[in-house]
């Protein structure tokens, strides 16, 4: 079978999958940490260009099906480049520059201990994966680039080869990321069985004409498919992994995780759930609000005992993954209105988190302070006391990326994405599921406030100075830029995904 392929429509996963093949020989030929730091920023800001000029065009899909032509029929297609790929390929590229900006600062740090060209192979790799998985529209195709996503992430987390808490957490996360594969690929190879299809345009209408017999069966293989998706975003009970994993990785590499791989893991799911399984939102309905729910609750609960500022960001991450669950929830009513209030709120929350690792990262490389470790310090809460006064800017970023992950003026943006996720959650009957998220914005208030309040307290011992690197500054600046201007104008985001469905 020979098939046509738009390379137009796989140019950005294209370009960064060729620029980290290229990064890695650069590297091989003794290419310094500083170029090839330069030449992956300018892969991504290519593949950005790319998304750019998609965005002007129409919509294009290509790996098509020969036999959908010849019937007469719309083809049935592997890749496909509309708007909700588009708005998703732009987050997803959009953060991964700020975590290679990072990423500058973590590798040429003294101590550092990170090759350069690995480093930047892995992560390209990574987006690359990321990439193709908003695009992707059969099963398999899904599962590959949810690998490719995941798998650079496994070497990146542990390339501090000598560092016996990053190889723990590499081990935790890859035997977690095996464990939802198998998973998901049984749920996949189930929903196979009874529609015969893999293409989500052919399961959802087989879905819908399922013998009674074998429902129980499409039922289940719906449900490991989510328990699949479970893993990869982080949702209780299939969390764990998630606090020691961002501890003991490098933080650009948890910024990777918290955000961009996020991101990306919940385009996969809103895809599956809108595109495939509409026919069953009576099995995935009920389960996605539950695990919203004691996502949301437990996350919340658990970083109100936080006093390290990693693994309350990482317990903070757990809870938002609930607010993003909570749309979906609504099963087939209103579900355009749902998916775009999810969407609304990645795209929102990657602009607050990245800028909340961003200043953590600066922060723990202060003047003094040692290379990313197993027991890093100035990692506890109370090490902020007093940044206001030595470093205000920085300060004033941290607590405004802070308030808006809280929901609080003047973080507009982060009100703003609440109740979207809010409002979409009542409209769709799921009245009990908007209660429990009211009461957890408050508890979740707790703690983002008591963060910002250290802030501007007196300085428990000596603020030491930040590193004032190009690169680190400007990470902070774009994510404290784009949350300006989404708190000016947050209808952008709103606009931005009510057109992707």
């Amino acid at each position: 079978m020979i098939q046509s392929i738009d390379y137009a429509a796989i140019a950005p996963p294209l370009i960064v999958a060729v620029a980290a093949i290229g990064l890695l020989l650069a590297d091989a030929f003794g290419a310094s940490a500083r170029l090839l730091g330069a030449a992956s920023c300018g892969a991504v800001g290519a593949a950005l260009a790319a998304v750019a000029a998609l965005a002007a065009g129409d919509r294009r899909a290509t790996f098509c099906l020969p036999e959908g032509l010849r019937a007469g029929g719309p083809p049935s297609c592997s890749y496909v480049t509309d708007d909700f790929t588009l708005v998703f390929q732009g987050v997803v590229l959009l953060a991964a520059l700020v975590v290679v900006l990072l990423s500058l600062e973590e590798i040429t740090a003294p101590g550092a201990r990170l090759p350069a060209g690995e480093f930047h192979f892995l992560l390209l790799a990574a987006i690359a994966g990321a990439l193709t998985l908003v695009a992707a529209r059969d099963l398999v195709l899904l599962v590959v680039a949810l690998e490719t996503l995941s798998l650079p992430v496994f070497a990146l987390v542990a390339l501090r080869r000598r560092d016996g808490v990053a190889t723990e957490a590499a081990l935790k996360l890859f035997l977690v990321s095996v464990t939802s594969t198998a998973v998901m690929l049984l749920g996949v190879s189930l929903v196979y069985g009874v529609t015969g299809a893999m293409h989500l345009d052919r399961v959802a209408p087989a879905l819908e004409r399922v013998p009674g017999e074998l429902e129980p069966v499409a039922a289940l293989g719906v449900v490991l498919v989510l328990a699949g998706f479970a893993f990869k975003i982080a949702a209780v009970p299939f969390h764990f992994w998630a606090p020691d994993v961002y501890q003991g990785a490098p933080l650009p590499v948890a910024a990777f995780l918290s955000v961009v791989s996020k991101a990306a893991a919940f385009a996969g799911l809103a895809i599956v759930v809108a595109l495939g399984l509409p026919a069953y939102a009576h099995v995935w309905g009920p389960v996605l609000a539950v695990l919203a729910a004691v996502t949301m609750t437990a996350g919340n609960l658990v970083a109100l005992r936080q006093r390290s500022a990693i693994r309350l960001l990482a317990w903070s991450s757990i809870a938002q993954s609930g607010y993003m669950l909570a749309p979906l929830a609504v099963g087939d009513r209103r579900l355009p209105e749902a998916v775009a209030a999810t969407v609304a709120y990645v795209a929102i929350y990657a602009v607050m988190n990245i800028g909340a690792f961003a200043v953590v990262i600066g922060f723990r490389r202060r003047a003094g302070a040692p290379p990313a470790g197993p027991a890093p310090a100035w990692d506890s809460l109370d090490d902020y006391r007093g940044l206001a006064r030595r470093h205000p800017g920085t300060a004033a970023a941290m607590a405004f990326f802070l308030i808006c992950l809280a929901g609080l003026p003047p973080g507009v943006m982060g009100l703003f994405a609440k109740i979207v996720v809010f409002r979409a959650t009542v409209a769709g009957g799921v009245t009990w599921l908007a209660v429990v998220m009211a009461v957890n914005t408050v508890i979740g208030l707790y703690y983002y406030l008591a963060w910002a309040a250290r802030l501007f307290a007196a300085p428990a011992g000596r603020v030491g100075p930040m590193p004032r690197t190009p690169a680190l500054r400007a990470a902070i600046a774009a994510a404290a830029a784009g949350a300006l201007v989404l708190s000016a104008a947050p209808q952008l985001v709103l606009q931005a995904a009510s057109a992707t469905m």
